[in-house]
């Protein structure tokens, strides 16, 4: 068994496990390794797709509208939420009905309103719901302190906050005598799992005085987007997550925690990770399992003795048309059982129409069960279910549509796909004990236990997630929280708490998020302008110069695809952007947003990128453009508009015919704005000027300060090369050209070819005084870059041309559209961003 070394290791990638890491190594300065079982990270925020078009997530769906200041912390507080309708949970009784609206007071009123007999009763309940929540806060925070700071707090928390440890239903009955209001308040226990005979009162006050004080929300691309950025922080913070590793044991000498033993799945390597500190995220039942014949019979007899976590039956609903349509605006639905009963209660969620980003409608169903319920077929595995399972879950599942089409005649009709998850799923994905939805049950039990919490009575392992703090999402993050207060050091806990509540993060490099479509203008046949907005109004969340672009994350497939597109409007527009899209053939990304766009989908963007920028606003200006390539063109127009530019612009445009010349009524408008601009039309038809060539350059390049070229590649090339035989300095130039993901694929699966039949294990690349590696497959400006060799660089898409090499000998793989004259690429010039070598090289 090969050995391995990190300061702290972290078991499990859900929320609680990723803030735990984040917290430990940012202000812990640790060294921090996240195993994961399972093939993806994130726990129960991951979605997986179905038929190439439904998304359906696995554990979140709904949060507080303020994201609160955990979240903000993990995710830098880029995660941006779209609000549920205003009465955000309804709650169907058999013989009534009732809607809790957003915020906790407006909640206490309408129940005021709808038992004005209670109303002083109501006002009560809420006073203690405080009081209990207070002391479930207090609970929970010194279960992170060390073991003789707890032995004194445990008991006097009891004896201040006696409602903390009350069971539901003993608070209601002892506030309420109408039975209908009794149902109401403590209906939403399926947030926390435990029916209100047996839940404690601590975990149900959250409900509406901290998850969803102020309404509530979903996350805009849906629960994934949360994990997804999660993960990015954590790797500037030099974490590292693997993936499908199988945590087998726990291992301590002397009383502490000194490493993990782990089989690889996909390779079945084993190896053991020596560490002082382990983290554990995947429940307290499977962290004390982990520690074998170091786990003390009392420990388990404890264990034992918190039973009752449920598990869950989920159906995966797949539609062909919008819910919206039979009633539902988002809104959750909860379907009660009688005012007596506490079982078999129904809930029912539309994150589809709740998530601007979604093209597909769903719906998720959800049922608390036993998970006794599929105990006959423990035992088996995913691959060989008998029929008697499979029959199971095709009984569970009519009965569940059938229960949502009585409520919303005619929505079985529009179901196209179904799909049910057992509590045997949540066994296999969450790797949880019996499929436990919730970790350990949210009883009075569990608070009086000293095993319940993030501390254990080994030095060195802490436990992280649900069963540090509470269940569901919200609280797992708060139990990551909570480790990482019990492993960093005092003054590294101020910095934490101080960076936690202050804030949100100032942001670096280009903005990330979701922007939504607001518009669509035909410009052409084939070229047509969308326009993006903030999804809450207001302005833009980033400011951009003419003549930069956006990247484009396109949901055209299970993944989506990204693309580049040159920004349209001026920079002084700040309520909204604009991008100009040519219908290419074959092209998966503009055939997207010319046939099956839809105004208000969310669409998810990064920028302002690139370097094609109107930056020196002196001396003459010479604008060519070939066809979409006057898109940015046209943002540096209306920028000189906007600064009131009177020195020379000159405009040549070519098109094939009159009908296919983008932005024509801006050219107009912008002609009667701007003294200067001169525009020149070569179109390629019959009786029209023909290419622009050199001779339609040289009255226009004498004394000119700038030149902006965009256009097809072939042109780009001819035109480079005319304009260096005119004489125009090669650093007045600027060119734009976008480099697809799929050649820049293409290229690296031909590099890695050639390598694999060299038998090369990495090229040798020599430029001026010294030479440095460069794998297969690396890019000749990621090897410099890792070498430290420096080369000129911004973009490292292809895009600003900055990264210029000569390449004097060797052979390679690379994209040079558009951005060297035919003499320059005869020369050996190439841009190092796009250049894999199949040899060694020699670069000057």
């Amino acid at each position: 068994m090969t050995e391995e070394q990190y300061d702290v290791v972290v078991i499990g990638s859900g929320v609680g496990g990723l803030a735990a890491a984040r917290a430990i190594a940012q202000f812990g300065g640790e060294r921090v390794l996240i195993l994961e079982q399972h093939y993806m990270a994130g726990g129960m925020t991951h979605e997986f797709s179905r038929e190439g078009r439904f998304l359906f997530g696995t554990g979140l769906h709904y949060m507080s509208a303020d994201a609160g200041p955990f979240l903000d912390f993990l995710t830098d507080g880029r995660v941006q939420l779209t609000p549920l309708p205003d009465e955000y949970d309804v709650l169907h009784f058999p013989d009534f009905d009732f809607g809790v609206p957003a915020s906790g007071e407006r909640f206490r009123a309408h129940l005021k309103s709808e038992f004005p007999g209670e109303a002083e009763a109501i006002d009560r309940f809420f006073r203690t719901m405080r009081r209990a929540l207070t002391g479930l806060i207090t609970r929970n925070l010194f279960s992170s302190f060390p073991a003789p700071v707890r032995a004194i707090g445990y008991p006097v928390i009891r004896r201040l906050f006696p409602a903390t440890y009350r069971t539901l239903w003993e608070q209601v009955c002892h506030d309420f005598t109408d039975p209908r209001l009794r149902a109401v308040v403590a209906a939403r226990w399926g947030l926390y799992g435990q029916p209100p005979t047996s839940s404690a009162f601590g975990y149900h006050a959250s409900v509406p005085l901290t998850f969803f004080l102020e309404g509530t929300s979903h996350p805009v691309g849906g629960p994934k987007e949360i994990g997804d950025i999660a993960l990015e922080g954590l790797v500037r913070h030099g974490v590292e997550v693997r993936l499908n590793q199988d945590v087998r044991r726990i291992a301590v000498e002397r009383g502490r925690v000194s490493g993990v033993d782990v089989v690889e799945r996909a390779t079945g390597r084993r190896y053991r990770v020596r560490t002082r500190t382990v983290v554990s995220a995947g429940g307290v039942r499977n962290t004390y399992a982990l520690l074998a014949s170091h786990s003390r019979p009392e420990w388990n007899r404890e264990l034992e003795g918190l039973s009752g976590e449920p598990s869950a039956l989920m159906l995966f609903l797949g539609l062909d048309r919008s819910p919206a349509e039979f009633g539902p605006r988002g809104e959750n639905h909860w379907f009660m059982p009688g005012l007596d009963e506490h079982d078999g209660t129904l809930y029912v969620s539309f994150a589809s129409l709740n998530n601007p980003a979604a093209r597909f409608h769903t719906i998720e169903v959800l049922e608390l069960v036993d998970p006794a319920i599929v105990d006959e077929w423990r035992g088996t595995t995913e691959t060989n279910r008998p029929e008697s399972y499979h029959a199971f879950k095709a009984e569970v599942t009519r009965r569940l549509i059938d229960r949502l089409d009585r409520q919303w005649p005619g929505i079985k009709d529009a179901i196209v796909y179904a799909e049910l998850a057992t509590p045997l799923t949540y066994e296999t994905y969450q790797h949880s004990v019996r499929g436990s939805f919730y970790g350990l049950p949210a009883t009075p039990a569990r608070l009086r236990s000293g095993l319940a919490g993030c501390r254990t009575p080994i030095k060195g392992l802490v436990v992280a997630g649900q069963d540090a703090w509470g269940p569901g999402v919200n609280a797992a993050l708060a139990g990551g929280i909570m480790a990482a207060n019990a492993v960093l050091k005092p003054s590294q806990l101020s910095t934490m708490w101080r960076t936690i509540q202050s804030a949100k993060p100032a942001r670096t490099g280009p903005w990330r998020g979701f922007l939504r479509v607001a518009g669509v203008e035909e410009l052409t046949s084939s070229v047509r302008k969308i326009r993006l907005e903030p999804l809450g109004g207001g302005a833009l969340p980033f400011t951009f110069e003419a003549g930069q672009y956006l990247k484009v994350d396109l949901p055209v497939g299970m993944e989506p695809i990204e693309r580049s597109y040159s920004i349209a409007s001026g920079p002084g527009t700040t309520a909204y952007l604009e991008i100009g899209v040519k219908k290419e053939p074959n092209g998966l990304g503009s055939t997207f947003l010319h046939d099956d766009l839809t105004g208000g989908l969310a669409l998810r963007v990064s920028g302002p990128h690139g370097e094609f920028t109107w930056a020196d606003r002196d001396g003459p200006l010479l604008l060519i453009a070939g066809g979409i390539g006057i898109t940015p063109l046209i943002s540096v127009l209306i920028a000189a508009a906007d600064d009131c530019h009177t020195g020379p612009i000159t405009l040549l445009l070519g098109a094939r015919s009159k009908a296919e010349v983008p932005f024509e009524r801006e050219l107009k408008e912008l002609a009667a704005r701007l003294p200067g601009l001169r525009t020149e039309l070569y179109l390629t038809e019959t009786g029209g000027r023909g290419r622009i060539d050199i001779e339609a350059l040289r009255p226009h390049v004498a004394g000119v300060a700038r030149v902006h070229l965009c256009g097809p590649a072939p042109m780009m090339r001819d035109l480079l090369g005319a304009l260096a035989d005119l004489g125009v300095p090669r650093d007045r130039v600027h060119t734009e050209a976008f480099v697809s993901d799929r050649s820049r694929k293409t290229r690296q699966e031909r590099a890695h070819a050639v390598a694999l039949a060299a038998g090369a294990p990495a090229y040798t690349i020599r430029t001026a005084g010294t030479s440095f590696p460069c794998r297969p497959g690396q890019t000749l400006l990621a090897a410099a870059n890792a070498a430290a060799v420096p080369i000129p660089q911004d973009c490292d898409e292809g895009i600003c041309g900055t990264c210029r090499v000569r390449i004097v000998s060797g052979t390679y793989e690379t994209d040079d559209r558009g951005m060297f004259s035919a003499a320059e690429l005869d020369q050996g010039w190439r841009l190092a961003c796009q250049t894999l070598p199949t040899a060694d090289l020699t670069i000057t």
